[in-house]
């Protein structure tokens, strides 16, 4: 049914909200540049008969991912004619259309629909604009007159899927194709080998797939714990397996046709231990297990790698190919004696050096192919040939540097775009390596840092998510760590940044969860936790508490700060409050008077260390979190030591409060986090020592540590010492033990 068209329309830009008819959604992710819509409805016919130019042919044939689409008819637009004004249209751009060569127009109103673009690529992007458009829709079939000018802020947006850790079906990459495609990403990082499995087929090499595709544990966990043992196929506990080059084949004509490139990544000179297990003679020891690196003085090593990458370029098109390069362990190349060989003859100073002399081999080979060399930012560490791109994965300063040398960079910062991160409290969630990455922390990230140079921006090429298998062994467990981060991260790469809202976007998300059920997609739901900030105010000696949660509506939080469990009747949350004096809240989430989320219980301190000088007799490492205000600042570490308030060491903790005056000392705790996954842990016990000149301490007690080192998941204690009298003191020291050799991790010391 078509309706007349109304003279007024609304602009959908910024973070304006368009409402209108029930089956009228335009809640599009990622937030396309411009939307105006108008009064009235085109209908798409079941049986859709579409007028297209001629390069388009193919394109247009993703139209039948649409939902209300069950057949599709081209009608091919001859040369040189100009096309009709109604019907559905893909039409190529002129002049005239005013349209930038990356952007697409769609325009819907009584005449039809018509998309217009340039090139292949902008088709593929407006499709599946449509095609998502279908499924926000109470009817598919009923979309709203509007006009839609788009184009991306990047050209590179990438997701990466780890398939070694864990071995994914081909039907399951196909599905992680479809998904990347309605949410306009364009590429798709394959990371097919690393020490737990080789995952493509190499003819020249059947080993790799025989052998090396194949271990004695299927979960990882189990497999690096027991041994870390390769099997030959058809062993009864083998456990793993590859793709053949014919389905990888198939794979990459299948994401071409959705406007995706597959970027295939073959490890090297690390994370090679698969390989080295069936050819040890590759490996500077000679015998297999020994260690992970390829031996670079070893000439069979870069024939072994060339051969292989030739078959490599055989089956991936692609432009980039990515050969790792990250986290290798050099210390077989110190000793060995063809290593030591191939540095002096080629003048190289360090094993940074020789590293970099592999990376750059590699890279003029692949560029005598008329290929591009991509590796994870340890490229960098001894020089870097021109035209390799860097993949700045630790942080950010990798990139920053690659980029003001005038490399192409792609910004991948564990920080805020390892989706294997935990996405909310690690203590409700399944096993991860660590790291805490929530959907906010996504969508605030930006591509371009302000370190880099005006004129080295365009060399951010765009973003990438990745996604490391460790400790996600199926498919479902991967839907559920990369959706929906992956929308938030398909905005960041796609919206300009006066574009972008995060109330907007979370707003618009709430559509989509429709979607991904209709997809099957297991996604992580939002979660019914409450989170808190404190933020002490040091002039009013008091803090300001908020609580948030994932849902919308915060208003269904009620609290409690005496202790008691909340309960319907306890205080709503309905904005941020002052607390003026040190208490234990609780707080839940409600629906019809129901508490369906945990209790949430942290300590609000306002104690009398607080602004108090502390000196370290031993130093922070790593993580200086606010430097030397940080454990009296009267603020409390979150769930995460990423956040600026838990304090890390590597050595046995020995700090010093001086409280200015002799005072009376009642009790003095301080709290540790455990996560044993990334290397942090309890301390052993924790001592206290009082003096009144700084010099000579006394102790007062000692607090023993009574979780297990071998708890994974995410643990907080309170190491609290009471006295049983008051002792009067004005310097307060303070010891930890650190028996693993791991982080300690600690936020506040608190003195009463």
């Amino acid at each position: 049914m078509r309706l007349s068209r109304s003279l007024s329309m609304l602009l959908l830009g910024g973070a304006t909200i368009f409402t209108a008819h029930a089956q009228t959604n335009f809640d599009i992710i990622p937030k396309p540049s411009k939307i105006t819509l108008a009064t009235g409805t085109y209908a798409i016919p079941t049986h859709l008969q579409v007028i297209v130019s001629d390069e388009f042919q193919e394109a247009t044939q993703l139209l039948t991912e649409h939902p209300a689409i069950k057949s599709l008819a081209v009608e091919v637009l001859k040369k040189n004619k100009k096309g009709p004004k109604e019907g559905f249209r893909i039409i190529k751009a002129v002049d005239a259309d005013n349209l930038s060569k990356n952007a697409y127009s769609i325009q819907i109103d009584e005449k039809g629909l018509l998309l217009r673009a340039w090139n292949v690529p902008q088709v593929i992007n407006g499709i599946y604009t449509l095609v998502q458009l279908g499924y926000l829709q109470a009817d598919p079939s009923k979309i709203a007159y509007a006009t839609i000018v788009d184009e991306p802020r990047f050209a590179y947006r990438g997701l990466h899927l780890d398939v070694s850790r864990h071995f994914m079906p081909l039907s399951f990459v196909k599905k992680y194709i479809d998904i990347m495609a309605i949410y306009k990403f364009n590429n798709f990082h394959w990371h097919l080998t690393d020490g737990a499995g080789w995952r493509l087929e190499i003819k020249k090499y059947p080993e790799l797939t025989q052998k090396a595709a194949w271990r004695t544990h299927a979960g990882w966990k189990d497999w690096w714990n027991n041994g870390r043992q390769y099997v030959e196929k058809g062993k009864p506990n083998a456990s793993g397996g590859f793709y053949t080059q014919e389905e990888a084949r198939e794979l990459v004509d299948y994401a071409a046709r959705k406007g995706i490139n597959v970027i295939p990544e073959i490890e090297m000179p690390g994370h090679s231990e698969e390989v080295l297990a069936v050819y040890p003679e590759l490996s500077c020891s000679g015998k297999p297990y020994s260690q992970g690196e390829f031996c670079i003085g070893n000439e069979k090593t870069f024939e072994f790698l060339k051969n292989v990458l030739d078959e490599v370029l055989t089956i991936f098109p692609s432009q980039y190919i990515h050969i790792g390069g990250d986290e290798a362990e050099k210390k077989h190349w110190e000793t060995c004696p063809k290593d030591q060989a191939l540095m002096q003859k080629e003048g190289l100073k360090s094993v940074d050096e020789l590293q970099s002399y592999a990376i750059k081999q590699m890279d003029l080979y692949l560029q005598s192919k008329g290929r591009k060399l991509i590796g994870w930012d340890e490229i960098l560490q001894g020089g870097l040939t021109e035209g390799a791109t860097v993949m700045s994965w630790r942080g950010e300063d990798g990139g920053i540097k690659a980029a003001n040398a005038g490399h192409d960079v792609i910004m991948t910062p564990g920080s805020h775009l390892y989706f294997d991160s935990y996405q909310t409290d690690p203590r409700t969630q399944p096993e991860a390596i660590g790291g805490y990455l929530t959907l906010d922390k996504v969508y605030s990230y930006d591509p371009i840092p302000a370190a880099i140079q005006g004129d080295k921006a365009k060399h951010i090429l765009g973003a990438q998510a990745n996604i490391w298998t460790e400790y996600v062994p199926t498919t479902e467990h991967l839907e559920y760590m990369v959706f929906p981060r992956a929308l938030a991260l398909a905005e960041v790469n796609w919206t300009n940044k006066d574009g972008k809202s995060w109330t907007d976007f979370q707003r618009r998300l709430q559509s989509h969860y429709k979607l991904l059920q209709d997809l099957n997609v297991n996604y992580y739901r939002p979660s019914f936790n409450v989170a808190y900030t404190a933020t002490y105010n040091a002039a009013k000696n008091n803090n300001k508490i908020t609580l948030t949660t994932e849902q919308l509506k915060t208003d269904q939080i009620r609290y409690t700060i005496d202790s008691s469990e909340p309960t319907i009747l306890s205080t709503p949350y309905t904005g941020p409050f002052e607390l003026s004096s040190t208490g234990h809240i609780n707080a839940a989430y409600f629906l019809d008077s129901i508490k369906i989320g945990p209790t949430l219980s942290f300590d609000i301190d306002i104690h009398r260390a607080i602004g108090k000088k502390v000196t370290y007799n031993t130093a922070w490492s790593g993580y200086p979190a606010q430097k030397d205000s940080t454990l009296t600042n009267g603020i409390m570490g979150g769930l995460s030591y990423h956040d600026g308030q838990w304090q890390g060491f590597t050595s046995p903790i020995d700090v010093v409060v001086d409280m200015e005056r002799r005072e009376e000392i009642h009790q003095v705790a301080m709290n540790f986090m455990q996560m044993i996954g990334p290397g942090v842990y309890m301390p052993g016990e924790m001592e206290v020592l009082l003096s009144d000149n700084g010099r000579t301490f006394r102790s007062v007690g000692t607090i023993k540590n009574d979780i297990s080192d071998k708890e994974s998941k995410l643990t907080f204690k309170r190491f609290e010492l009471k006295l049983d009298k008051a002792q009067q003191a004005r310097y307060i020291k303070i010891k930890a033990s650190n028996p693993k050799k791991g982080y300690l991790f600690t936020d506040e010391i608190i003195v009463y």
